[in-house]
């Protein structure tokens, strides 16, 4: 593993493991961003176990590069599908850009972990 696939792994990580344990409690922050968005606390909290579920993924993708490959995936296809429910509530574009970019983020991890092979 390559050290910017560590620092891809460790930055996504840092991200994405605050932000699904904020979910997960329901802090009052991401509360609001689930009434926003139409989705129940439960839902949302699915939402935050499976953004914290892949930042350990990555975190372990040292020691097993088809499971980083895989958290890599699953989370731009979770951050993809959140852009689109951004713009699909009504969202301004710029809403939507912070989803888009860790999804890329995700995929270049992903992509570079293959290549390594």
């Amino acid at each position: 593993m390559t050290t910017a696939q560590i620092t891809l792994a460790v930055a996504l990580s840092l991200v994405f493991l605050p932000l699904g344990l904020g979910k997960i409690a329901a802090v009052p922050f991401m509360r609001q961003a689930a009434a926003h968005l139409g989705m129940s606390p439960g839902l949302y909290r699915v939402v935050g176990a499976l953004e914290a579920a892949g930042a350990v993924g990555l975190l372990l993708g040292p020691a097993s590069a088809p499971l980083g490959v895989a958290a890599g995936i699953g989370l731009a296809l979770l951050m993809t599908a959140a852009a689109v429910v951004h713009l699909r509530h009504g969202d301004p574009p710029v809403r939507a850009l912070p989803a888009a970019v860790l999804a890329l983020t995700a995929v270049a991890y992903a992509g570079a972990t293959v290549a390594a092979g």
